[in-house]
């Protein structure tokens, strides 16, 4: 015999509800933009340049390989490839001292884990800082990563986040841009994710976001609930019946 809660409608695993959350890295789960930034700092001026507040601020969100372009028009005599991994060791070594991780993010990671709802990181990020995050981590926690050297086209393209949706989609075809939400921090990031027709919730940390009606707004994962990621996925559903 089953029992009243074995019986009740699972949204998830039907089908109706939250299907995955896709979450970016960089400012949304770890607070590691200072940590690019001193990198930064280091390179330019090791190279006899000046870096201010406002250029790094301009690369916050955007792909490593926009990001080495602007660095060598500073003054960084360096190919791209060496420049990102330069900056990309600065950051492995500076996160596996310590992981800054934002208000809220590993609960609401745990909760949605627990609730059956798939998880995955999309970072511009490459690969080794990706797995250095996801290693302190619960096991399984992110079902895959998207990382900025798999793709051609980094955020602000829809491309990461289209290429998250497809790989979701072998695993559950249910998957779908009505029933997957997408949390970033920067511009780029919720450009890219909205761009890809996903529900896009905004959390910004390190720079402001514009005003958006395409997007919901939070000031923090910290409270956040299932509940509440589902919920988007309930106005989205009520939206389309009223359109």
């Amino acid at each position: 015999m089953h029992s009243s809660v074995d019986a009740a409608p699972n949204p998830v695993r039907d089908g109706t509800g939250l299907q995955a959350v896709l979450w970016d890295m960089d400012g949304t789960l770890v607070d590691t933009e200072p940590y690019w930034i001193q990198g930064e700092i280091e390179l330019v001026t090791a190279h006899g340049g000046s870096w201010s507040q406002e250029q790094a601020e301009a690369l916050v969100g955007q792909s490593l390989v926009h990001s080495s372009s602007v660095l060598q028009s500073a003054g960084v005599e360096l190919s791209t490839r060496e420049i990102i991994d330069h900056l990309l060791g600065h950051v492995v070594r500076s996160v596996r001292r310590r992981i800054p991780w934002r208000p809220g993010a590993r609960q609401l990671l745990a909760d949605l884990k627990a609730a059956g709802v798939r998880c995955a990181l999309v970072t511009m990020s490459e690969k080794p800082l990706a797995e250095e995050i996801r290693s302190q981590l619960p096991r399984d926690t992110f079902d895959f990563l998207v990382t900025g050297d798999m793709v051609e086209r980094g955020k602000p393209h829809p491309e990461p986040y289209e290429t998250a949706l497809e790989l979701l989609q072998q695993r559950n075809p249910a998957a779908s841009v009505d029933n997957v939400v997408a949390l970033e921090d920067s511009y780029p990031g919720v450009s890219s994710a909205q761009a890809a027709g996903l529900i896009t919730v905004g959390i910004p940390h390190f720079i402001p976001l514009p005003d958006d009606d395409g997007r919901t707004h939070w000031d923090t994962l910290d409270g956040r609930s299932v509940a509440d990621v589902q919920n988007l996925v309930d106005q989205r559903s009520t939206m389309a019946r009223v359109g």
